[in-house]
């Protein structure tokens, strides 16, 4: 499982030129899920990325957590996160997991940050969809169950 967690100012989705999530701060993060994820991972991921202390404090030092700052989440479905680049120029995707595998543990994910965390907007699983942010910082971080 791949997180690409995004500290934003604001962000948003829209499916059809409609929003269908935004946030102010917190987290964009774009979820990318493999044929041999687990809930057990995504237990691993969400613990790991909610725990994040990456918001300044008040001397200027990336010491706080999304708790800590009230934070919201707008989390993104994105298959290509798995893309293999390795052969030729037109990406592969056989290591994501099938779609039906991966809707799920989007869920699954959603469902567990709602428990620890007041406000989570999602994207739409399979949309089409265009996503926009003010990144903070910019600050960026890669979550990659397999380095965890």
């Amino acid at each position: 499982m791949r997180f690409v967690i995004q500290r934003v100012k604001e962000a948003s989705v829209r499916v059809d030129k409609e929003v269908i999530g935004e946030i102010k701060t917190g987290y964009l993060v774009l979820i990318g899920v493999a044929e041999s994820d687990t809930e057990q991972i995504a237990d691993k991921m969400i613990k790991k990325m909610t725990g994040l202390r990456i918001f300044e404090d008040e001397n200027g030092k990336t010491n706080l957590s999304l708790a800590d700052v009230g934070g919201s989440l707008l989390l993104v479905s994105q298959f290509t996160l798995y893309a293999n680049c390795r052969k030729g120029n037109r990406p592969s995707f056989i290591e994501a997991g099938n779609p039906d595998k991966a809707n799920a543990l989007y869920e699954y994910v959603i469902r567990e940050c709602k428990k620890s965390v007041p406000e989570v907007q999602t994207g739409s699983f399979g949309a089409e969809m265009e996503v926009s942010l003010i990144n903070d910082g910019p600050f960026t971080i890669l979550l990659d169950s397999e380095k965890l």
